[in-house]
């Protein structure tokens, strides 16, 4: 009997899940900030970016922060931030801005913070301290956002120099040497007092037009001695002020910027890259991205990730975990952000206030998890049962 010739059609593979031909989602995967303590671990790569709340009460924390911190914390976020927080009592924004300076502000942060800790999963928090500089003084948002005037209830502001955030307000009283070492102190204490409070990270403002910024930025800062002028004067202080923190504080140390101004021949990128580069040189451990606030001549060229580019230029020359923050909303976006290389950590603030549980929602896109509190297990839609992982709950 004669064979039959082999057949030239290709034999049949086995059939590969979908899931499998996918890569791991990078959002999802825990990432470690290094520290001198031996660095903080986050369950995932989603920070929640700090928000203004303007309703603490003489720069205490209110019931408001209870259950705004409450709230985050059951997200499914890798870290909450908590808001500017204000180390001088004339440091705040405005009067409803949180406060970490004395016993009475460190007391009640504690007891908001620790209670709300006991309602949730264990999520590391870090506190961002701030100090407003110029923009101080300032109505809560919802009254206008303007300067509050003395007679009117507010106080004078410091700033690098005596130069008014808008041209019809009263300028701000340029800093002293004095009151820049005393301010340098404040940084210190209120970390001091962050860490009494089992607050895991710290991260310095030096973004957004406020003191630090203004510092960095020519168009707030024009002073004339070794603090002002050439980039190098105009790094000086907050170098300064990160420098000692640092000596204070061996968790997770990072700071905020704004990599630049948009305004031309003002605060730029390429300014920004050099001062990442020597913040690690003093032991920074992580840069969080963003841009803008120093003028209202800005002309911000607004749109999903905008400001992406720059957390990828700073983090390539800096070596350092870099956050990026601003107009991400998709999971598909933040995931694309992190396998291109561009962060390493995604920072959401008003994403999460539209959407509390977004975390959850990225977790179901990318086939990924998240921890919950036992309360919501029971919550998920039949086509995102596995969020949570294998969890299961009974009933009789």
């Amino acid at each position: 009997m004669t064979q039959s010739a082999p057949s030239k059609r290709p034999r049949r593979s086995t059939p590969v899940s979908p899931l499998r031909l996918r890569r791991v989602s990078l959002l999802f995967t825990p990432f470690s900030l290094p520290s001198p303590n031996g660095g903080l671990t986050l369950a995932n790569r989603i920070v929640i970016a700090p928000m203004c709340q303007y309703l603490a009460e003489g720069g205490e924390a209110t019931d408001w922060h209870l259950a705004h911190w409450t709230s985050l914390l059951n997200s499914g976020a890798g870290m909450l931030t908590i808001e500017a927080t204000g180390v001088t009592e004339t440091g705040r924004i405005t009067h409803g801005c949180l406060g970490l300076w004395d016993d009475l502000t460190e007391k009640a942060l504690a007891n908001m913070l620790h209670r709300a800790r006991k309602l949730a999963p264990p999520v590391p928090v870090c506190i961002q301290l701030a100090h407003a500089g110029r923009k101080a003084s300032s109505a809560v948002p919802w009254q206008g956002g303007q300067l509050v005037r003395l007679d009117q209830g507010g106080w004078q502001p410091l700033a690098p120099s005596a130069l008014s955030q808008l041209p019809a307000e009263a300028p701000p009283t340029a800093m002293t040497l004095d009151d820049m070492a005393h301010l340098r102190d404040a940084f210190v204490n209120a970390a001091r007092r962050a860490h009494r409070l089992g607050i895991e990270a710290i991260e310095l403002h030096g973004a957004h037009g406020y003191l630090l910024h203004q510092f960095l930025s020519p168009i707030a800062n024009q002073r004339t001695d070794a603090y002002g002028g050439s980039p190098d004067n105009r790094m000086r202080f907050p170098l300064e002020v990160f420098a000692a923190v640092r000596q204070a504080f061996d968790g997770p140390l990072g700071m905020r910027v704004s990599a630049t101004d948009w305004v031309d021949g003002s605060w730029d990128l390429a300014q920004s890259t050099e001062f990442a580069v020597r913040l690690k040189a003093f032991g920074c451990d992580f840069i969080h991205v963003s841009s803008g606030g120093a003028s209202p001549q800005q002309k911000i060229a607004v749109g999903p990730g905008y400001q992406v580019p720059f957390a990828g230029h700073i983090r390539k020359a800096s070596g350092m975990a870099t956050t990026a923050v601003g107009l991400i909303t998709q999971a598909s976006q933040a995931e694309g952000i992190l396998q291109a290389g561009e962060a390493d950590l995604i920072a959401l603030a008003r994403a999460l206030i539209y959407k509390p549980r977004w975390p959850w929602e990225a977790a179901a896109a990318l086939s990924a998890t998240v921890t919950a509190s036992p309360q919501y297990w029971r919550g998920l839609p039949r086509e995102a049962q596995s969020v949570f992982g294998n969890v299961r709950v009974g009933q009789r």
